[in-house]
């Protein structure tokens, strides 16, 4: 398409295969309380390691940082990136502390884009009598029985329709299994 040059796109690939395997790296990489770098950790920590933990499960502490991390023992650091280019090296280090540390987050939000993604193509039963679901005002079985969307996604974007009235409406799709064809 022609949106980066060469040169950018050869930065962007290179700076990608590098946070990878340094995440990969700390992710493996396990110290524990009888480890060599183990009295360095716990002055950085600010307490002695309990159990073992990989260095990304360290890294995904309040009080740790990448930098301070690879500092603490030069044992940690032993296979870290060791990359010339400074700019590239700071966004290296930077992508892969941010990664780690909220790996967990990213790892709900896709869960959740995976779920309204499913419920958006949820198909609905063309001869379903909104004024039987339990919950919904008259106003919004009124729009839903004169828009007749297809599928959950098209209801939840008829004007007036709140996620609400689209919880009850799932609800009633979820109870009425076998009395409709719809299949979650």
């Amino acid at each position: 398409m022609g949106l980066l040059s060469d040169r950018q796109w050869e930065f962007f690939q290179k700076k990608q295969e590098h946070v990878s395997r340094e995440t990969s790296r700390l992710a493996t990489f396990r110290v524990g309380p009888r480890h060599k770098a183990a009295p360095a950790l716990a002055a950085f920590l600010g307490q002695a390691l309990s159990h073992e933990s990989t260095l990304a499960e360290i890294l995904r502490r309040p009080e740790a940082s990448y930098r301070d991390l690879m500092q603490a023992d030069p044992q940690l650091a032993e296979g870290a990136p060791a990359i010339s280019d400074l700019q590239l090296h700071k966004q290296i280090i930077d992508q892969v502390e941010i990664s780690i540390k909220y790996q967990g987050y990213i790892e709900r939000q896709k869960t959740e884009i995976e779920r309204h993604e499913h419920y958006e193509s949820l198909r609905l039963p063309p001869d379903l009598d909104y004024s039987l679901v339990k919950g919904l005002s008259v106003e919004v079985w009124q729009k839903l029985n004169m828009h007749q969307p297809e599928t959950l996604g098209q209801a939840s974007r008829i004007s007036g329709l709140t996620p609400a009235a689209i919880s009850l409406l799932l609800v009633h799709l979820k109870k009425g299994i076998g009395k409709t064809q719809v299949l979650l």
